[in-house]
């Protein structure tokens, strides 16, 4: 069976001059160099958390610098990771593949530390958080369900059962219902999280994977690993409403604060595509470093950071040109998915 699973697996401040002062034309061409170079964006410092597949690690890179300053060991080949709401905590599934693990890792962002380890369900893939950050989902797909996770006292409290070989997970901005991919049966699970009950499932795309929630609920973007597509689900009727050629093997998706764009990995062309969400329309292609597979944006919308499972890398996107403007090394072996803390 072909599948995601199987396959080589997201300012200007210029200084007032007083009018007496006012510089002698012979100075004018250092000035504006100077302003310049004040007028260009800098990116904010933030943390961005890349699980590492082959190092069984997270690497911790500052936004600010695009330097890794941390690696955290957590447990057997770690694929996603979630940031919860208030930026506390860091939630990392520990696939185990080979070997078992099956469980989250629960990091301190604070002190980047693991401060708990949470047993979920077999193959643990995807994981998000409630918009209140109360409890946190996890994909288990060897289970076939969704395993939530009371991230007070830290223990699965229900289960959901899904379709076949779950991947992705994300919740609506009002916390209403979770959309869960389904590889095997090619569809998506829509939960009611007050129930914890599936109240439709909606058929997209060849083998979807990874997904992501518009900021104003109304749309649900999932990327068709084999379909080289991105099915548009209306949340207001659960079906689909677009249906967008991309890239080779489009993996995971984000979308940006504002909603204006999506930003999904290909990982067979080594590119992301950049899709206008109000016209479903892909207006950019970005080149990348091999294998991307995650990405995410900053909090202030300015960057796209994508890991590259091969170069063992981070590109990272301006947002504004769609363009690479750095390139971060040493985040270990096979780095997965990529979350920001807020």
């Amino acid at each position: 069976m072909s599948s995601a699973n199987q396959s080589p697996w997201m300012f200007c401040n210029p200084r007032k001059i007083n009018e007496l002062q006012w510089p002698r034309p012979s100075c004018w061409l250092a000035l504006l160099m100077v302003v310049s170079l004040w007028c260009v964006p800098a990116a904010a410092q933030s943390y961005a958390y890349v699980p590492t597949h082959k190092s069984n690690s997270v690497s911790v890179i500052n936004t600010a610098t695009n330097s890794v300053v941390a690696v955290v060991p957590v447990g057997i080949q770690p694929l996603s990771v979630a940031i919860s709401p208030d930026g506390a905590f860091a939630y990392v599934t520990n696939s185990g593949w080979f070997a078992p693990n099956n469980d989250v890792s629960v990091i301190s962002t604070a002190t980047n530390t693991v401060v708990a380890t949470i047993p979920v369900g077999r193959f643990p893939i995807g994981v998000t958080f409630s918009p209140n950050g109360a409890v946190a989902y996890v994909v288990d797909s060897s289970d076939n369900n969704v395993s939530i996770i009371d991230t007070v006292t830290r223990v699965v409290v229900s289960t959901v059962n899904v379709g076949m070989s779950p991947w992705g997970v994300a919740v609506t901005p009002n916390g209403a219902f979770a959309y869960v991919t389904n590889q095997t049966t090619n569809d998506v699970s829509v939960i009611n999280t007050a129930t914890k009950t599936i109240v439709t499932t909606v058929a997209v795309g060849s083998n979807p994977a990874g997904l992501a929630v518009t900021p104003d609920g109304a749309l649900v973007y999932v990327a068709n690993y084999l379909s080289n597509s991105v099915s548009v689900i209306a949340t207001a009727t659960n079906t689909v409403v677009s249906t967008i050629p991309v890239g080779t093997r489009p993996i995971t998706i984000a979308i940006t604060p504002g909603g204006a764009s999506a930003y999904v990995p290909n990982d067979g062309d080594n590119n992301v595509s950049v899709i206008n969400v109000p016209s479903n329309v892909v207006t950019a292609t970005v080149a990348v470093e091999s294998n991307p597979r995650g990405v995410a944006i900053t909090p202030d919308g300015a960057f796209a950071y994508v890991s590259n499972r091969i170069s063992n890398t981070v590109s990272v996107i301006s947002i504004a040109t769609n363009t690479v403007v750095g390139t971060v090394s040493g985040v270990a072996v096979f780095p997965e998915s990529v979350a920001i803390k807020p």
